[in-house]
């Protein structure tokens, strides 16, 4: 596999100097378009202090340019211009950050159906894929895709995110149906007899259960 920017040059040294190194997770963010995946990331950037002082700024500029009030997190991970103009994740974003007792490396893959192959690429590495589901959209077309892919290379754990509990009021029938639904599909696939399926309600614009 090439590694083309100097970011996933360097990422996949770390990588490997550390792949001996139980402390370290490797684990992708997937699932549909405006899931919540960049937010969920760059929550977690934002929590573990991991973000600049000017990176920061930057962000902070970009939201109120946009009309925003509270800082969009989600631009810490769409790092091409075009995409953050977009407001879409087209590359695979990849952050390193670490919590004090253990090392992690996140890839954010898109979400687009057009862009399927880069979540491959993310997936390719990964030891555990978070797959975010929008609470007020529930399973999609592009959230058994990913599954289905995360199954095919062998990732051996997976979350399910259902984020956006906030917009539904944190309503646990909502949330049951939607865990419903994919260990349903889960299991036509064969992704539930094979695999570690965890589910947790969250919203990672406000940081809740994260």
């Amino acid at each position: 596999m090439q590694y083309g920017t100097a970011q996933e040059r360097r990422l996949f040294l770390m990588s490997n100097t550390m792949q001996h190194n139980d402390s370290l997770l490797r684990f992708m963010t997937c699932g549909s378009v405006d899931d919540g995946k960049s937010t969920l990331i760059g929550r977690l950037l934002f929590d573990t202090k991991t973000i600049l002082a000017d990176t920061l700024t930057n962000i902070s500029n970009t939201s109120k340019k946009r009309g925003m009030e509270a800082v969009d997190l989600s631009l810490l991970t769409d790092g091409l211009q075009a995409e953050r103009e977009q407001g879409i994740t087209i590359d695979v974003a990849y952050r390193y950050f670490s919590t004090g007792t253990r090392k992690y490396i996140i890839a954010d893959a898109p979400g687009h159906e057009q862009y399927t192959r880069n979540m491959v690429t993310a997936a390719s590495t990964a030891n555990l894929a978070i797959i975010l589901i929008d609470a007020r959209r529930g399973v999609l077309t592009q959230t058994r895709r990913h599954s289905y892919l995360a199954h095919l290379v062998g990732i051996q754990h997976i979350v399910v995110a259902v984020n956006k509990m906030d917009l539904v009021n944190y309503d646990q029938a909502i949330y049951d149906k939607i865990c419903a639904d994919y260990l349903a599909f889960a299991k036509e696939i064969g992704l539930a007899q094979a695999r570690d399926i965890r589910f947790i309600p969250m919203s990672a614009l406000n940081g809740d259960m994260l």
